[in-house]
């Protein structure tokens, strides 16, 4: 178990529940202003949404695509050093060699990338007479596990589909993250169904916080986000939840009350190694 310094056992955690336009200037600046917005307000660390930077959907990411670094990043680079904080860019198209994937980069308060998570998992679902999208037609997957440290804890990465696999959730808190983070925009069919559910159960199962950044929701756009940006704690407490609108939505992140749970239900020294184990297969 990791000793926390009294100064270090909580933060302030922030999530923007940014509304997407088709223009992706208006969305940096406006990006860019309530990540401000946030730093004013105590946040340490702040998340902005899948796709941040442009509408959701397989027709636009060939067109918003960019490269990292690239204007994108380096406007949230500026940004983090300008407010000395954490930043988590939700998820741009990055187009690299040929191939575009849906991309996180992650800012530190000097403006250094720290980490850049590529979505593992792409979002191929069929559920007939509700939805039907293909991320595959026009993206590639990732091929690697993200973390972060900083002074408060060591944070893992996911975005969207990828928090619907357990064992990646596993691996994170095996490789002693205490904070999950998933920039999301899961849609009117499966948010009502499974994103307060999923992130629940990552955060039990695991024993960590768990954050998802969903864009807010526009009924014009051809994929209607869900919103609901969340954080759940590491009992499974709903601790800050958005609506469907544009909002800041805050959390005081208190490690040593996931001290304190670990400590209460030891489950990570009950596992039976010797009949079952969740293995990464690279590093």
């Amino acid at each position: 178990m990791v000793l926390l310094g009294r100064a270090m056992a909580s933060f302030r955690l922030a999530l923007i529940q940014l509304q997407v336009s088709s223009i992706k200037s208006e969305n940096l600046t406006r990006a860019c202003g309530l990540i401000r917005e946030a730093s004013k307000q105590g946040a340490q660390i702040v998340s902005l949404p899948e796709c941040f930077n442009s509408p959701y959907g397989t027709k636009y990411f060939p067109e918003y695509a960019e490269k990292i670094p690239g204007d994108s990043t380096q406007k949230l680079s500026e940004v983090a050093k300008e407010c000395s904080m954490y930043v988590i860019g939700g998820s741009i198209p990055e187009e690299d060699a040929g191939r575009l994937y849906n991309t996180c980069a992650v800012f530190g308060p000097d403006g250094a990338l720290l980490v850049r998570h590529r979505k593992l998992h792409l979002f191929d679902i069929d559920v007939p007479g509700k939805i039907t999208f293909q991320e595959s037609e026009t993206l590639s997957p990732g091929d690697s596990f993200s973390v972060f440290d900083t002074p408060y804890c060591r944070v893992g990465l996911g975005i969207c589909y990828d928090i619907r696999f357990a064992e990646l959730a596993q691996i994170y808190a095996q490789r002693g993250c205490q904070l999950l983070v998933y920039p999301g925009a899961f849609n009117l069919t499966t948010g009502p169904a499974h994103w307060e559910l999923l992130q629940r159960g990552r955060a039990v199962d695991n024993q960590v916080y768990v954050a998802t950044a969903s864009p807010a929701r526009d009924e014009k756009a051809s994929y209607v986000a869900w919103g609901h940006s969340t954080v759940v704690s590491p009992w499974g407490e709903v601790l800050a939840k958005a609506g469907a609108e544009e909002t800041i939505v805050y959390a005081d992140i208190d490690l040593k009350k996931l001290a304190e749970i670990r400590q209460q239900i030891p489950i990570f020294s009950q596992k039976r190694s010797d009949l079952y184990a969740v293995e990464a297969k690279k590093s």
